[in-house]
């Protein structure tokens, strides 16, 4: 036995992503990504809820019914998480609890923080109203909506997905990612609801300019949560960590809340600027494609780490249940777990002969870092 798989030879297995190995892990995969518990079970399900609400939502906001549009645009996302949430279990015992932290106070803090700053900042951007007096961007209003915003924002999206995370029954690596993508999601509802509530309010608007509210609304109702909650997921998931408890507020975790931050600065700033384009539909075309680009470095990001932190997870817990103590060892070359009298490394198939096995930081009783993964 030399220990390399005779099939590949891919070391890291990223032809193979552990939360459903039919997939890569270099994919742009949404499903397996932000719901990897169920990702491996009934993944049309959560696939055809989506499609269903984007089609609903393009449908309704073609016909100018406006209030409806919003409305399901804005409680897509939280109604599908809620179906996931309930179908995995993930709750467990305390519905209560979770919907409280992770929906209800994220959304009515991030509900308050969206009013107050677009009071700050005045009328001065076209998102807001698209009878907005400004014609061109100000430096005032660029800090506000586009630094002040997102940053405050993503702290408060942090509170309740970090509370919950530090419980015993919530600590896991995954557990963190959803708290965080639940987080994101139920922000970006409030934050929709606050700043379309005219559109909401104010009756039947016609299908005359069908393709601006389509376009609005797929920004606001599906691409602005998922770029939060992914950017959010991957700041709790380093909270959770790996292992018994969770990692806390190491600098992973803040390297993290700074990664997030970077990405809603970026979608913010940029949706902002293109918002001055004279053509509105152009300007929410191009600000869609700019947030699907985020979105994407964000859910390769995820997909990165999750598929790492599994699968060192698993190694570990194998190599402890066949009695390795605190003296775990780990491969030379990928850092993996080595499992005890290991010839040959179980991830990478590098012989330890090769290279003297290595003692790594977490063989002390700390846990691994999802950081690992994005180096």
């Amino acid at each position: 036995m030399c220990g390399l798989d005779t099939h590949t030879d891919d070391g890291a297995r990223k032809a193979s992503y552990a939360a459903k190995p039919n997939e890569s892990v270099v994919s742009l995969k949404l499903v397996s990504t932000i719901m990897p518990r169920g990702a491996a079970v009934r993944p049309m399900t959560y696939q055809f809820a989506l499609g269903l609400a984007l089609l609903l939502t393009v449908i309704v906001a073609a016909t100018g019914a406006l209030p409806i549009a919003v409305l399901i645009a804005a409680f897509a996302m939280p109604i599908v998480y809620i179906v996931y949430l309930y179908d995995v279990n993930l709750w467990e015992d305390e519905p209560v609890l979770v919907t409280g932290l992770a929906f209800l106070l994220t959304a009515v803090v991030g509900g308050l923080w969206t009013w107050l700053w677009l009071t700050l900042r005045g009328p001065v951007a076209p998102e807001s109203s698209w009878d907005a007096d400004a014609m061109a961007p100000t430096i005032t209003g660029f800090l506000i909506a586009a630094v002040l915003a997102p940053v405050i924002g993503e702290a408060i999206r942090q509170v309740g997905p970090v509370v919950l995370a530090s419980r015993p029954e919530f600590d896991d690596l995954m557990d963190g990612l959803t708290f965080g993508v639940i987080s994101g999601v139920a922000f970006a509802t409030a934050d929709t609801l606050v700043k379309h509530w005219p559109l909401i309010t104010g009756g039947y608007a016609g299908a005359t300019d069908a393709p601006t509210w389509i376009s609005l609304l797929v920004l606001e109702g599906f691409v602005k949560p998922l770029v939060m909650g992914t950017a959010t997921g991957i700041a709790c998931a380093e909270f959770s960590g790996l292992g018994e408890g969770y990692d806390g507020f190491t600098p992973r975790y803040f390297r993290g809340v700074a990664a997030a931050v970077g990405a809603n600065v970026l979608f913010s700033g940029g949706t902002y600027l293109l918002g001055f384009l004279g053509n509105q539909v152009l300007a929410l075309v191009l600000s869609i494609l700019w947030g699907l680009a985020i979105l994407a470095v964000l859910i390769l990001r995820i997909r990165t780490a999750l598929h790492r932190g599994l699968m060192e997870a698993a190694l570990e817990s194998t190599a402890r249940a066949r009695g390795v103590g605190p003296g775990l060892e780990f491969c030379p070359s990928c850092e993996m777990p080595l499992l005890p009298e290991a010839q040959f490394c179980s991830n990478c198939g590098v012989s330890v002969r090769a290279a003297g096995k290595v003692p790594h930081a977490h063989a002390a009783g700390t846990t691994p870092s999802t950081e690992e993964a994005q180096s």
